[in-house]
């Protein structure tokens, strides 16, 4: 990369970040009010209902793409060809595989406890991956161009009026139809918003060289996001069939709730710095410089928020559903904390992605589902989820630390030096937990414990980094407001 070129990139990246953060801030926040809302109003078996039927989602979803759109991100210079072949692609895999559950409706009810309810329900809910398929195309080619404003602005849009749908319905009674409807609305009006501002329609059918030039990566990328549905859903599964939907229902808002912190770090990383890594990938000390800085900065981001989250988990819960979700309390805890091995297998598939390591996914994620199923089978005899949700976090510990290795070694990054930039953040992470703890002690309501211990946790980290000079601290400023001198070189 030419010295020409670093400012300009940098700066597009500063954006990208930018503008992923406040999509994911906002959509959080609102994500967030709405849930709050709907747990105090739907109940815990209607929440089981759904939860079941997002394990057979979320596999639809994975069939529809087949990993394609990560091979558009990761190619170099994707063609119009390419872009309309994905897209054909997704939509009829998509509208197939949809038509495919609808008719197994009643086989899906039979595995969660026979409830018949599913069967309806199932059908409406399950267009929600026809409508999020045909939008892949679409946030592939603002990603690749790292101009992410638009994503964002659907997203939170499609919040609002999502969000909007599933309050009334649920204040009037509809129970599980309140959370089929929000999903359905939100994916419709997102995928329209991303139609009708992206000025980009297919200029073909499927065409085979499109075909072959994205089938190697990603038949990988779709390999390994099947394990890794396998990875995120088998719980869910577990629960749902040997246990009761009201078990899921609990440990569907403590995964939900905890996944507010994991999931939005790992995608506001992954489109930010993917197009970023995938531009300097044949270039060896570039490609090492930004996983450095990547590395540092992620671990002065994730390892705060999920430690700081799972040590208020107690006070926030109680703040927002009073005693309903106590059940949830301690799965949410474990979840959390378990949120961190998660997002750094994450980044590190992105490192290898970027470096075109398709294959080594997939032996990441198997080397996951083993650990899971390891765990399951080790765990599941104590009939208790809390021991179950404790099996999951030791087998992302053990996955971490296996994919850490494989990475290290991948992209010719010293695995000593992969975790000594981690291991400063961590530390002072962790006696930020003890600090937002010890800060609950002082008062006994809720809203007070919570304002308490974050106000407490956050002014010791900041204040840690600032002794330190820590330089993640001052560009986390400067990647928020997007603010680089052109001088300056990343």
């Amino acid at each position: 990369m030419s010295e020409e070129d670093a400012p300009s990139l940098k700066l597009r990246t500063a954006r990208t970040l930018k503008w992923n953060t406040i999509d994911r801030l906002a959509s959080q926040v609102l994500y967030g009010v709405v849930g709050v809302i709907l747990a105090n109003v739907v109940s815990q078996d209607d929440f089981g209902l759904v939860g079941a039927l997002l394990v057979f989602q979320s596999f639809a979803i994975i069939f529809a793409d087949s990993g394609f759109g990560a091979a558009l991100l990761q190619r170099k210079d994707p063609t119009e060809e390419d872009y309309s072949t994905v897209f054909w692609f997704n939509f009829l895999m998509s509208v197939g595989i949809y038509w495919i559950l609808w008719f197994s409706a009643p086989l899906i009810a039979d595995i969660f406890q026979g409830d018949r309810r599913l069967i309806p329900l199932s059908k409406v809910m399950f267009l929600t991956f026809v409508l999020n398929a045909i939008a892949i195309v679409q946030i592939n080619r603002l990603m690749k161009r790292m101009d992410v404003k638009m994503i964002a602005v659907s997203n939170v849009v499609a919040q609002i009026v999502g969000g909007g749908v599933g309050i009334v319905l649920a204040l009037l009674g509809y129970g599980a139809w309140a959370l089929v409807w929000q999903s359905v609305t939100l994916a419709g009006v997102k995928t329209g918003i991303l139609w009708a501002t992206g000025r980009w329609f297919p200029v073909c059918f499927i065409k085979k060289n499109s075909l072959r030039r994205v089938w190697r990566i990603g038949l990988s990328v779709f390999s390994s996001s099947m394990l890794n549905t396998i990875f995120l859903t088998i719980y869910s599964f577990v629960i749902g069939a040997f246990y009761s939907l009201r078990s899921l229902g609990v440990y569907t808002q403590a995964d939900k709730w905890s996944k507010m912190g994991s999931a939005s770090l790992s995608q506001v990383l992954t489109a930010s710095f993917v197009p970023l890594l995938s531009m300097v990938q044949d270039n060896a000390s570039d490609f090492h410089r930004y996983v450095r800085k990547i590395n540092r900065f992620t671990g002065f981001i994730l390892f705060p928020a999920m430690i700081g989250l799972a040590a208020v988990g107690e006070p926030l819960f109680h703040t927002l559903f009073g005693n309903k979700w106590d059940a949830a309390i301690p799965l949410f805890m474990i979840l959390t904390v378990r949120g961190i091995p998660i997002v750094l297998v994450s980044l590190y598939g992105n490192y290898l992605l970027a470096k075109g390591y398709g294959k080594r996914l997939f032996t990441i994620e198997v080397v996951k589902d083993a650990a899971i199923f390891l765990a399951i089978v080790v765990t599941i005899g104590s009939h208790d989820v809390a021991t179950l949700v404790w099996g999951q976090l030791c087998a992302s510990a053990a996955t971490w630390i296996i994919v850490l290795v494989m990475t290290g070694r991948g992209v010719g990054y010293p695995v000593m030096r992969m975790i000594g930039d981690l291991l400063p953040f961590m530390i002072v992470a962790l006696l930020m937990g003890g600090i937002c703890l010890w800060a609950g002690t002082l008062s006994t309501v809720p809203i007070m414990r919570l304002l308490l211990e974050i106000s407490a946790g956050g002014l010791f980290y900041v204040v840690i980094m600032k002794i330190f000079r820590c330089p993640e601290l001052k560009d986390a400023g400067a990647y928020l407001l997007g603010r680089f001198r052109k001088k300056r070189i990343a």
